[in-house]
């Protein structure tokens, strides 16, 4: 097959190259070669190329910037899937999208979890955005997946684990505190990526959650990521009125994926058993 991968320098979209390279392909795009806010460039790429299906994984997800940036964030994550899912339509290709945990309230109390027939109300400009992503994709696309994960890592582009070792590396002894009562599933990129092949080899179709099974806090992960690299580090728990920060994030971001489950495709695994597999991967380059 033919497969237009679009934020193709984020760490979901090179797992997905990695991937998919193996058997289809690949064009693989970030914005320098296609700004999806541009219809125009949209059309003429996808009418050049022709893919039989679109993985969009550009995004802007830099939740705290999504508050002052309120229009550019739209931009992306609204007006650009539309314009991808109008073009899918045209050339009756399928339309993959990556959404988020950032949908709903967060106000489920742990162990209780999301599924996807609850109903979203995202308490910040991100989590507006994307939700308003997900109906353009729908409004607009005649085959589509909706993919919903949470505390997504990987080995390329930024995320909290490259920023943690960061700075327990450059000093050891400096207290680092870490919000302990919000609580997810930190999930591995090249897992999703392999649950997203698993979908189209399986012609799965519509809203999934997609996310690690079991859950943590921020400080869980954390300290359990510094021990199995064996970083010396400072890390403490606290809230998340001692760690203010611009957008509100959702205090429960536990994914359940019961679609995925009901139609027996799930391939997602336990948190630490794919952060330890990461691990042995990537270690050593994440310490150098």
């Amino acid at each position: 097959m033919n497969i237009l991968i679009t934020g193709g320098n984020g760490q979901l979209g090179k797992d997905c190259e990695t991937v998919f390279q193996k058997k289809h392909d690949i064009t693989s795009v970030d914005i320098e070669d296609l700004d999806i806010t541009h219809m125009d460039q949209v059309d003429a790429l996808v009418t050049k190329i022709r893919p039989d299906i679109i993985i969009n994984c550009a995004a802007f997800t830099r939740v705290d910037d999504c508050e002052t940036q309120k229009d550019a964030a739209w931009q992306v994550n609204v007006n650009g899937p539309a314009n991808l899912a109008k073009t899918a339509r045209k050339i009756q290709s399928l339309f993959i999208h990556i959404s988020t945990d950032y949908i709903f309230d967060g106000k489920k109390k742990p162990p209780k979890s999301y599924v996807e027939t609850n109903i979203p109300s995202p308490l910040s400009q991100y989590g507006k955005s994307k939700l308003s992503g997900e109906r353009s994709v729908m409004n607009n696309a005649d085959h589509y997946i909706i993919l919903r994960t949470a505390w997504l890592y990987g080995f390329y582009g930024p995320n909290f684990l490259k920023t943690i070792v960061k700075k327990a590396i450059a000093d050891p002894a400096a207290p680092l505190k870490i919000v302990s009562d919000q609580f997810g599933s930190p999930t591995w990129s090249f897992r999703l990526a392999l649950q997203i092949e698993h979908l189209i080899t399986n012609q799965g179709r519509g809203i999934y959650h997609a996310s690690s099974e079991g859950y943590c806090s921020w400080y869980e992960f954390a300290k359990y990521f510094l021990e199995k690299l064996n970083i010396a580090h400072n890390i403490a728990p606290c809230t998340t009125e001692e760690y203010p920060t611009p957008a509100t994030r959702p205090k429960c971001a536990i994914l359940e994926n019961r679609h995925l489950k009901n139609e027996k495709l799930n391939i997602m695994r336990n948190w630490q058993t794919d952060l330890d597999e990461y691990l042995m991967q990537y270690g050593d380059r994440l310490t150098s």
